[in-house]
């Protein structure tokens, strides 16, 4: 062969250029994360003790975004969404569809937790008169959210590997770069190789994460307990 199956060099001279691509991975998850546990608790709460038009509105929100890919909802919002007058940069589309979709699927995660909260907690907040939004954050919230943990975990390090979809927004997330690299260079293995272990890394360090957050939370439960 008369190129070196691996070049240490090229990975040198790569090396930068996608570190500063993992920063743009790492900042579409966090923040596509942290607005889906906000839409998701949102839909979750509206389904629980929301009036019934609400209820049934959200429902069929939640159904349609999860029936429907990731990639198309990325189009929508980033393609079709100005000819309805609202145009969005890249990044913000790309969190937005992030939220929105993972945002679904972390509503059923609260909704199991919420319905798991022994009907006893919701009817002593009913014979004590508390306002049903004073129950929830006071009383019920504490005690739903410590178990859904390790599923809302999963759905992190689910939608941090979703983030190579941003490039068909044009967003120069940690794979597209790694593949303009290999179009310049003709040498996909390097750069190819080092975005897998950059996943790699980074979803080892968001489940440590979900897990002491997991143990924190389970033993406060614990002395709440006793």
């Amino acid at each position: 062969m008369s190129e070196s199956f691996w070049d240490w060099a090229y990975v040198w001279q790569v090396l930068p250029e996608l570190v500063d691509a993992s920063v743009v991975t790492v900042k579409a998850t966090v923040s596509g994360f942290a607005l889906a546990l906000i839409i998701g608790l949102a839909f979750a709460i509206a389904r629980m003790i929301g009036p019934g038009w609400l209820r049934q509105t959200t429902i069929g929100i939640v159904e349609v975004i999860r029936s429907t890919p990731l990639l198309i909802q990325l189009f929508l919002l980033y393609y079709v969404m100005p000819e309805f007058g609202l145009t969005l940069d890249a990044m913000t589309a790309g969190v937005l569809a992030l939220g929105l979709h993972y945002g679904a699927y972390c509503s059923e995660v609260y909704r199991a937790g919420l319905e798991g909260v022994p009907k006893g907690q919701w009817e002593a907040a009913v014979a004590l008169n508390l306002p049903p939004w004073v129950t929830m954050k006071r009383i019920i919230l504490p005690q739903a959210i410590p178990p859904a943990v390790p599923a809302l975990g999963n759905y992190l390090v689910a939608l941090f590997k979703e983030t190579p979809l941003l490039s068909v927004i044009a967003v120069l997330e940690l794979m597209q770069t790694a593949k303009l690299l290999g179009s310049e260079s003709f040498r996909y293995i390097e750069p190819i190789t080092l975005v897998g272990l950059f996943f790699l890394f980074f979803s080892l360090v968001a489940a440590a994460l979900v897990r002491a957050l997991e143990r924190r939370l389970g033993r406060g439960s614990g002395r709440v307990a006793r």
